[in-house]
């Protein structure tokens, strides 16, 4: 069975073979914050993951795809840690409740430091385990007094994916008013996408709960939040929410 160290190895050697200097510089321009790549595309970075996780199919579990993490989320660039998620998810069927714990660390500890790690890893691994285990629903709220920009981003993201098809409603909207106060822009814009999803299944509901908020909402949040109204409607909700 291969190790986790030598399928890192792996992942690094097939990344390195496939960079793109010049899209490497390209993709920069998404972040604010300082990101290495390599220069691979989503799709090439999936096809490396989804080649790699068959090698270890059969033999891995979800403690191997964990001790993968462990080695490649503080590594520098944003495919490597990437290909380690995508791996990681191919085992969220397997999750059970620590997992839990173990994505707070990470966030923690800043491996996902930047948006797109945050997203990628937390509408589905979140979505796997409030489905199996409902109490964490209760806990993950607390990651919105957090400190760490990133885990109250993962707050909202988490999610994403639940409030689209009409689940965990009541928890989304709970979440999204406990980050009213914050003034960080990445999660003012999470916060925004988290209502624009619940939004899809009820809008009345989604209407009545911005303007019961009103000037509370930060304005990035809500203009996120209001993208799917017809254009009057928007109109009279800025206004009407206005300080």
């Amino acid at each position: 069975m291969p190790t986790p160290t030598e399928i890192a190895d792996r992942v690094i050697q097939a990344l390195q073979k496939r960079a793109n200097p010049e899209r490497a510089e390209g993709a920069q321009k998404y972040f604010k914050e300082k990101v290495n790549f390599y220069g691979l595309t989503s799709h090439e970075a999936r096809e490396v993951g989804l080649e790699i996780f068959e090698s270890t199919k059969g033999e891995w579990t979800v403690r191997e795809a964990i001790q993968l993490c462990e080695i490649l989320l503080p590594h520098k660039y944003y495919e490597a840690r990437s290909v380690a998620i995508l791996i990681f998810l191919e085992f969220k069927k397997d999750f059970g409740p620590e997992i839990f714990s173990i994505i707070k660390k990470w966030l923690g500890r800043n491996y996902l430091d930047n948006w797109a790690m945050v997203d990628i890893l937390c509408p589905e691994a979140m979505e796997s385990l409030f489905e199996k285990y409902p109490p964490l629903v209760k806990k993950i709220k607390l990651w919105t007094q957090s400190p760490n920009r990133w885990v109250k981003r993962a707050s909202a993201v988490s999610f994403i994916s639940l409030a689209r098809h009409g689940k965990y409603l009541e928890a989304a909207y709970d979440i999204s008013r406990r980050l009213f106060c914050v003034e960080d822009d990445l999660v003012q814009k999470a916060n925004g996408w988290l209502l624009r999803e619940a939004g899809k299944t009820d809008m009345r509901r989604l209407e009545k709960f911005l303007l019961t908020g009103g000037a509370r909402i930060p304005r990035t949040t809500l203009r996120y939040s209001i993208e799917r109204f017809p254009e009057e409607k928007r109109k009279k909700l800025l206004a009407k929410t206005k300080a």
